[in-house]
């Protein structure tokens, strides 16, 4: 790439063009590999709404070695649906395309800092590097969080639940997947947190102490807002979704104070 002071605003387009033109043309490739990788794609996503998930035989086999039965989760069976007839072709397709966004993310984001980064600083160069390359691992893990443990116990309690025995759950493919969507961009957003924390305390916005003196106030906040993610009746599952949260919380101000340090407020 040219250096940029040598580029003129028509010149600064044309590259830019071609960098959205090599991540277009990226995204569709691994969208149409995921596209044609129907069953294995599906046995991925379909996985946490099924009986013998991962989290579940983990919580069986903790209760049988420790003997406290009450662990593990009773079987249940739920049987998607589809009500609409182009509605599974549709799903396929944004399925692949959301597969294909997630796993393009590090080459977008290096295609993107490439176009960009002649025009930063030395300092402002490996700021954009670790905050990109952080906030990525952070939204990541919350995906992980969310496809083993949250919205697998979501999906059993919500599935399963009956106000009365007569009425009859009936799960449709598409509220499954937008249920799986939806939760997982809430959780990837709220492992963004440190990140968030890091921006305000540099614009001077947040302090470590505003953190610490309101930690009580945000213990409860994160409790409320595990028991609206997952509506379980167990205090357990709702300590397993908590306890990331609250350490988020704790890591935050981690990084507020050692801000704090390095900008001398």
């Amino acid at each position: 790439m040219k250096e940029t002071e040598n580029l003129t605003f028509w010149e600064h387009l044309d590259e830019l063009k071609k960098v959205l033109f090599r991540i277009a043309v990226f995204i569709i490739t691994i969208a149409c590999l995921a596209f044609l990788c129907k069953k294995c794609l599906f046995k991925i996503v379909l996985a946490p709404g099924r009986d013998d998930f991962v989290l579940y035989k983990g919580l069986r086999f903790i209760a049988e070695k420790s003997g406290y039965s009450s662990l593990a989760p009773e079987h249940f069976h739920v049987q998607l649906i589809n009500t609409n007839l182009p509605s599974q072709f549709l799903i396929h397709m944004n399925v692949a395309i959301y597969a294909a966004a997630v796993l393009s993310a590090p080459y977008i984001l290096y295609q993107l800092f490439r176009f960009v980064s002649p025009a930063l600083y030395t300092k402002e160069r490996y700021y954009a590097v670790h905050v990109v390359g952080v906030s990525y691992l952070l939204f990541m893990m919350g995906v992980l969080l969310n496809y083993f443990l949250i919205f697998p116990l979501t999906f059993r309690f919500l599935a399963t639940y009956q106000v009365d025995n007569s009425v009859i759950n009936i799960i449709t493919l598409s509220s499954y997947i937008d249920t799986l969507g939806l939760l997982t961009l809430m959780i990837g957003i709220i492992f963004e947190i440190p990140i968030l924390s890091w921006l305000f305390a540099k614009l001077g916005f947040l302090t470590s102490k505003f953190m610490t003196s309101y930690r009580r106030h945000a213990i409860i906040v994160i409790l409320i807002i595990a028991a609206i993610i997952t509506p379980t009746s167990d205090v357990f599952t709702l300590m397993m979704v908590s306890l990331p949260m609250w350490l988020l919380y704790e890591f935050s101000i981690i990084i507020v104070r050692r801000t704090e340090k390095e900008t001398g407020i």
